[in-house]
C-alpha cells in the first residue's frame, strides 16, 4: 500500500464560525479518504491565503493544499476584485509548484446565507479535488 497523501489546509478565518465548520468538513473528508492533514493554518482572510499557500507548497512534506474561506457580497466591487486576484494567484502557485490546490473559497459575491448552505460541501469537495488531482498527476507520471 502506498503512503497517504499529505494535504495542508489554509483557511481565511475572517468569518470564524464558517471557517471552523469548513475546516472540520475538510478534515472529516480527509479521514474518509485516508489522507493525512499535517497542518491547518489560519490567516486573517482570503486575501492572505496566497502568501501562506506559497510558503506551504514549497515544503517537500506537503503534497497539496486545500484553501478555504468566504468572500462576501459587499456594496462595492472590492470582494469581486479581491476574489479574482486570489483565484488567479492560486492557479499560478499550482503551476509554479506543480502541486494541486483544492479551492474551497466561497464567493466572491455570495451572501452569508448562501455560504452557510455551501460551507460543508465546498470544503469536502475542495479536499476531494486536491486528492483526485494528486492521483491524476501520479497516473501520468508527474508525481
Amino acid at each position: 500500500m502506498s503512503k497517504p497523501f499529505h494535504v495542508g489546509i489554509v483557511v481565511g478565518d475572517f468569518h470564524r464560525k464558517l471557517a471552523e465548520v469548513m475546516v472540520a468538513s475538510a478534515q472529516a473528508e480527509a479521514v474518509r479518504l485516508g489522507v493525512d492533514v499535517p497542518l491547518v493554518v489560519q490567516v486573517p482572510g482570503s486575501y492572505e491565503v496566497p502568501l501562506v499557500a506559497d510558503a506551504l507548497l514549497a515544503r517537500e512534506s506537503i503534497d497539496a493544499l486545500v484553501v478555504l474561506g468566504y468572500i462576501e457580497r459587499g456594496e462595492t466591487l472590492h470582494g469581486e476584485v479581491m476574489g479574482h486576484v486570489v483565484h488567479q494567484t492560486l492557479i499560478h502557485l499550482q503551476l509554479q509548484h506543480k502541486k494541486p490546490i483544492g479551492l474551497g473559497i466561497i464567493g466572491p459575491g455570495a451572501t452569508l446565507e448562501q455560504a452557510q448552505v455551501r460551507m460543508e460541501s465546498y470544503a469536502a469537495a475542495a479536499l476531494r479535488a486536491a486528492v483526485r488531482s494528486l492521483e491524476v498527476l501520479a497516473s501520468v507520471g508527474a508525481r
